[in-house]
């Protein structure tokens, strides 16, 4: 038996045992056109095809369970990095991180809807309570401050708790939260919709704030002005 007789012979045992390709020439150094060639003149049967199938599909399966692992140990270490290069945060920098966020998710006084009092909403009770903080540093009373909760209405069932969530994050008083009902959408692309981390919408609500809110307003056109 000649050599090439012997390798030709020897891939087509592998590939019958569901050997990759990349398994086979790491055993048998030849050209990937070459064992094409083999493996197609050898016929194999729809069995061994099915066993070569399934081979390769738990080999698949290993490969995504291995990168899945190296992302999530990549991205524990960049998290972790990046968060230690967050010092004390200074009452200059939380001033500045406060008018942003109000920037972004805050209501804004209309020309038609002149006197508008100062709302802020998310979903992340973190971001919340950030805010709630910011106010205190711009002397907002605690006693002007009150919530409104926006939940979908197929976990009416669920009041009791989310206020009590809510209450717990923020450190107010259950009494300061009213709910509001969203019409629920059975067919959503919305992923928030398990109860374990669904806790609807939070939306801070200030009393005789309409000063404040242009105050904000001011201090978001001289960061614009900055960029200018």
């Amino acid at each position: 038996m000649t050599k090439k007789t012997e390798e030709k012979e020897n891939a087509i045992a592998l590939r019958k045992k569901g050997k990759t390709y990349s398994e086979i020439l790491a055993t048998i150094p030849v050209a990937k056109s070459t064992l094409g060639i083999w493996l197609k003149e050898a016929k194999l049967s729809k069995a061994e095809n099915q066993k070569f199938t399934e081979a390769k599909r738990l080999a698949s399966l290993r490969g995504g369970q291995a990168k899945k692992k190296q992302r999530i140990e990549n991205q524990k270490y960049l998290i972790s990095k990046s968060k230690s290069e967050i010092f004390d945060l200074a009452k200059r920098e939380l001033f500045l991180i406060g008018v942003a966020l109000y920037w972004a998710e805050g209501s804004k006084e209309k020309e038609y809807t002149p006197g508008s009092p100062l709302r802020f909403a998310n979903s992340d009770p973190y971001m919340i309570k950030l805010f709630l903080e910011w106010l205190k540093e711009v002397n907002v009373d605690k006693e002007r401050i009150c919530f409104d909760i926006y939940l979908h209405d197929n976990n009416k069932y669920r009041v009791a708790e989310v206020i009590r969530y809510w209450s717990h994050h923020t450190g107010f008083s259950e009494k300061l939260f009213k709910i509001y009902f969203k019409k629920d959408i059975p067919k959503t692309k919305r992923k928030n919709i398990n109860p374990d981390t669904y806790f609807g919408l939070a939306r801070i609500y200030v009393k005789r704030s309409s000063d404040l809110v242009r105050k904000i307003s001011g201090w978001i056109e001289g960061i614009i002005e900055q960029f200018e």
